[in-house]
């Protein structure tokens, strides 16, 4: 018997309660979601107590929240298709991880349940495998100005909302009050996966122009820098492919963008950045991740290449993926 989840039903997935619109996990391709603990209590900015992590559709953060407050689930929201899995750490560092998968089923559900950060070690569906630390993770946002990389350490409040779909899944920040510098502004993430891909359609919307809006891929050791535009030249990729995983083992990253949307692409100890010209007009690109140890996963540096140019070429005619 297939379980379905329904406006008016929950589903009991572990010792989680989802409620969220009809949407069958089970036979699923994609899958987002938000967790968090409501039966403990703060002390300070940590969260104490609680017993059960529940799944909503829509999560004001705390104001105590930050990093390792314990209240919400491998620290973010999560989305994933059934080739690989990614989440963001809803706090100052604002940092997209990856989650590798070896199953074709959805994890996410799993993920944190039996301890907080059991996601690092090597489990049957796959584990975390991306060290992200002060790094910007892959295809999150910042703000770098004078050659400094700032953070979302200053938000009147934040608010994500997860979305499933037949078609698609994924995951939207509302940032409210973002200060940095002498800038204060409102600022939205969409990022949205579907069926039967790596990437992550990252849609971001500045409510003031500002200059510095990055984004880039975390800088590890043992990798290639892998860089290509497209044969209309308006759109390019920045890549990077070696034995950087936790595991160790071989990872590729790659972030598609739109060459008239980037002013720069600095370098630093930790990260390659691309940094958006000032707008407020939503701009679209797409993060991604491919590990060997997925199912029928890319496992040279060749065949990352010649996926990311079967990308490239795609949006070379269509503009989109």
């Amino acid at each position: 018997m297939k379980t379905k989840i329904t406006i008016t039903s929950l589903l009991l997935l572990g010792s989680m309660v989802v409620s969220a619109q009809k949407y069958d996990i089970k036979t699923a391709k994609t899958y987002a979601e938000i967790s968090s603990k409501t039966d403990g209590k703060w002390e300070g900015r940590k969260y104490k107590g609680g017993t059960v992590f529940k799944n909503v559709d829509r999560l004001k953060l705390a104001p105590e929240h930050t990093d390792h407050s314990f209240d919400i689930r491998y620290e973010g929201p999560g989305w994933e298709s059934n080739r690989i899995g990614y989440r963001l750490y809803l706090d100052w560092r604002n940092a997209i991880d990856i989650f590798g998968k070896k199953t074709s089923e959805m994890i996410l559900p799993r993920v944190g349940q039996d301890n907080f950060d059991s996601y690092h070690e090597m489990s049957d569906w796959g584990a975390d495998i991306l060290k992200a630390g002060k790094a910007i993770g892959i295809g999150s946002i910042d703000r770098y100005l004078n050659n400094e990389k700032l953070h979302f350490r200053e938000v009147d409040s934040t608010i994500a909302t997860v979305v499933n779909k037949t078609t698609e899944s994924g995951v939207k920040v509302n940032y409210y009050g973002w200060k940095t510098a002498s800038d204060k502004i409102d600022f939205i993430s969409e990022l949205t996966i579907k069926p039967d891909q790596l990437y992550t359609q990252h849609t971001i919307k500045a409510s003031i122009e500002i200059k510095g809006i990055c984004t880039g891929i975390a800088k590890q050791k043992n990798t290639d820098l892998l860089k290509k535009e497209s044969k209309n030249k308006k759109w390019a990729y920045i890549a990077t492919y070696g034995e950087q995983s936790l595991v160790p083992d071989k990872l590729g990253m790659a972030i598609f963008y739109q060459t008239s949307s980037i002013e720069s692409s600095p370098e630093t100890d930790l990260d390659y950045l691309l940094v958006f010209k000032p707008t407020t007009k939503a701009t679209t690109f797409y993060l991604l991740g491919a590990w060997e140890q997925e199912k029928n996963g890319i496992k040279s540096k060749e065949e990352f290449v010649k996926y990311l140019d079967e990308k490239l070429e795609i949006l070379n005619k269509k503009a989109k993926m």
